[in-house]
């Protein structure tokens, strides 16, 4: 068998300059090498090779205009990954930060994280370097429908299934999915995280990051901790942010940061429900950086700094890949943080999830820890094929199950490992096996 090193490069050779996705394949693999030295059936089928190239990946023109006549062109992808237990699945990022590098490593993330939830879904993603900010409605319309010109050509309830992310939220959505309605004259289970007037879920907004805590509340549970009265670090102040954040102020723990591109926002007595309230609707409207609220909120406004400066038993990366890293993650165990756990997709680098694991800390990896978004993807997809309706008490409930399952299926991996509780090795050789068997079962295709 060739070493994990050859693989590595064989991966880098094959995907020059994508160093997200290729940082995204070499954690998993680093977890998972032991099973794939184990069978010689991997081995012979290539398993893990055929896991690290997409099964396509689609790029395309987006060009739209402005409401001053002004023509605009962008570049839009979707990256159709894997499909082995089901449709494609994840999400679309608005963002000019993205690329095929950033879309490769989330979709290749996406099929381990679906595999956890126990849904059959596959695994995804796309989105546009379409910077959504400054923008009107009438221009965001204009961008979505031109982007599902293209994109509708290579989705379906039974191919590939996509979601909001980063920049595309349920105005957006909805605007996407009547542009696919319109071009196809069908009503379809096509795309998540719809309003619920036409078939969305009542919880999707609040799912990954209220599933994050539930997730964080399961490791402390195994841990004899408990959440009331800790202290807690939230980066980030969108969704999955501010629901983790509301979600932690229900269990008792005062939320003494958030963040955003400018700063962080230090609250020493913890934020208010209420105030996390307003602080998501002041981003929500266009209302700029958190500075601006610090007095309503009696906090303090650190410019240029991240939250992991600040002393606290929890933190909850929940803003974008590699935003941690390994001094940050060092000044964390300095400070005594207990536990760490990913709200964004990869926030924490290499080095720094090594540095927790090597102090003995906690940790709870995104592919675990922030699925409770696509598991309530699934599940919208699942009442859009019944035709029926669940509400809010009978969702959370189900989500709060599903987060229970991954917790338990990844602890028992790890420990069946010989990992303890590495929830991280535990995660990946968890949704390898799952995800291995089914190519197995295809044969070489």
């Amino acid at each position: 068998m060739q070493s994990r090193d050859d693989f590595l490069n064989w991966v880098k050779d094959r995907n020059p300059q994508e160093t997200e996705f290729v940082q995204a394949v070499s954690e998993l693999s680093a977890s998972i090498w032991p099973v794939l030295e184990a069978s010689q059936d991997l081995q012979d089928q290539r398993i893990i090779e055929r896991l690290s190239e997409p099964d396509r990946a689609v790029s395309f023109r987006v060009v739209w205009t402005r409401d001053d006549g002004d023509v605009e062109i962008n570049r839009g992808y979707r990256v159709q990954f894997c499909n082995a237990l089901g449709p494609y699945k994840g999400g679309l990022r608005f963002h000019p930060s993205v690329n095929q590098s950033v879309l490769k490593f989330l979709g290749f993330e996406q099929i381990f994280k679906n595999a956890l939830t126990g849904l059959p879904m596959g695994g995804g993603k796309g989105g546009a370097d379409f910077d959504p900010s400054g923008c009107n409605d009438g221009e965001i319309m204009r961008f979505c429908h031109a982007y599902m010109r293209e994109l509708h050509r290579h989705i379906g309830p039974d191919i590939d299934i996509p979601a909001g992310d980063i920049g595309v939220g349920a105005r957006e959505i909805g605007y996407l999915f009547g542009a696919y309605k319109a071009m196809t004259n069908e009503f379809g289970t096509v795309l998540t995280g719809k309003q619920p007037v036409f078939g969305g879920s009542e919880m999707r907004t609040e799912a990954t990051g209220y599933g994050l805590v539930y997730f964080v509340s399961c490791m402390l549970g195994d841990a004899d901790m408990d959440i009331d009265g800790m202290r807690v670090c939230i980066s980030g102040a969108g969704n999955v942010a501010t629901h983790a954040a509301e979600k932690m102020i229900d269990h008792g723990a005062k939320v003494i940061t958030l963040s955003d591109s400018k700063g962080t926002l230090v609250v020493e007595d913890g934020l208010t429900r209420e105030q996390v309230a307003d602080i998501r609707q002041h981003k929500a409207s266009g209302g700029g950086s958190l500075e601006a609220v610090a007095d309503a909120v009696s906090g303090t406004w650190h410019a240029g700094d991240a939250p992991w400066k600040v002393a606290c038993d929890i933190a909850l990366p929940c803003a974008t890949q590699n935003e941690l890293d390994e001094k940050a993650a060092k000044t964390l165990i300095d400070n005594g943080v207990r536990l760490v756990a990913e709200g964004a997709n990869m926030p924490c680098t290499a080095d720094a999830i090594e540095a927790f694991r090597s102090a003995d800390i906690y940790f709870g990896p995104a592919k675990a820890a922030n699925a409770g978004g696509v598991a309530m993807s699934g599940l919208e997809i699942s009442q859009n094929r019944m035709r029926m309706y669940k509400g809010r008490d009978e969702l959370a409930d189900l989500l709060k199950s599903i987060m229970h399952d991954i917790h338990d299926t990844c602890l028992n991996a790890a420990k069946d490992a010989g990992h303890g509780r590495d929830y991280a090795h535990g995660a990946n050789i968890a949704a390898f096996q799952k995800v291995s068997k089914a190519l197995m079962a295809f044969g070489a295709i």
